[in-house]
């Protein structure tokens, strides 16, 4: 009996291919000790931390940790699908990593929708480890499971809408400038972007204009879902940054 051995050349399947693509990235994300940091160690603190944020900062009604709990989780996703992935593509771009990997048999579609499971999953991780620790601090979301719903189309609105703006600057920029301004925006939310001090604590001209920012959108309608309430309207605000900011990815990045 004989065996074929005729070599059949050809690229793997598609699915496989996302899955080893999506795990090298994830792995990458992992091993890297700043991305680390930012990614969970300082939403963990500011969450543990801001329950005496009323004691710096007016929060206004209501008890403290069901106003920051909401802003931290936000902040999980800004750091994790901006910040994170616009560095680690800007530097990707940098060292020739896409260019290589754009030449080879992985479609470029294929590579960046690995880059986006890894932000996934890294978020999964975020909220594994960060509901449970709001609610052991006393969190009480409401809104029962319709809570949680809204709560799921946000993150994934929010995470398209900061990963597509990620992207941008990671495929326009040079690296040192994608590190320096993925920094600066991830800083200058953190402190005035909607993220843990609730829009109505903002004057009028500036609160009006924070809804419209993705940052605003996401702190907002995490808190408005958890405490009972419709987010549709910051919704509808993160699928317009997500269509906007996609487009113009799709249309500049450079791949060298």
């Amino acid at each position: 009996m004989s065996l074929d051995v005729t070599p059949k050349p050809g690229s793997a399947p598609l699915g496989a291919m996302l899955r080893a693509q999506t795990g090298m990235e994830l792995k990458l994300m992992l091993r890297n000790g700043e991305q680390v940091l930012l990614t969970l160690v300082i939403p963990l603190l500011l969450l543990v931390m801001g329950t005496k944020a009323d004691q710096v900062v007016d929060l206004g009604p209501g008890r403290t940790i069901d106003i920051i709990a909401p802003g931290v989780l936000a902040l999980a996703v800004l750091s994790t699908s901006f910040t994170s992935l616009a560095i680690s593509t800007g530097f990707d771009r940098r060292y020739g990593v896409l260019k290589r990997l754009g030449a080879s048999p992985l479609p470029r579609a294929v590579l960046l929708l690995g880059k986006v499971g890894a932000v996934a999953a890294v978020e999964a991780i975020q909220l594994a480890v960060l509901v449970p620790t709001a609610l052991a601090l006393g969190w009480e979301p409401h809104g029962s499971a319709v809570a949680w719903v809204w709560a799921v189309l946000l993150v994934v609105a929010g995470t398209a809408a900061f990963g597509a703006l990620g992207l941008l600057i990671a495929g326009t920029l040079r690296a040192e400038a994608t590190l320096a301004v993925a920094n600066l925006v991830y800083v200058l939310l953190l402190v005035g972007g909607g993220l843990m001090v609730p829009l109505s604590r903002y004057p009028e001209g500036a609160r009006q204009v924070m809804e419209l920012v993705p940052s605003g959108a996401l702190g907002e309608g995490l808190r408005e879902a958890f405490a009972g309430g419709s987010a549709l309207a910051p919704l509808a605000v993160l699928v317009v940054w997500a269509a906007v900011a996609g487009v113009a990815t799709v249309r500049s990045f450079k791949w060298e």
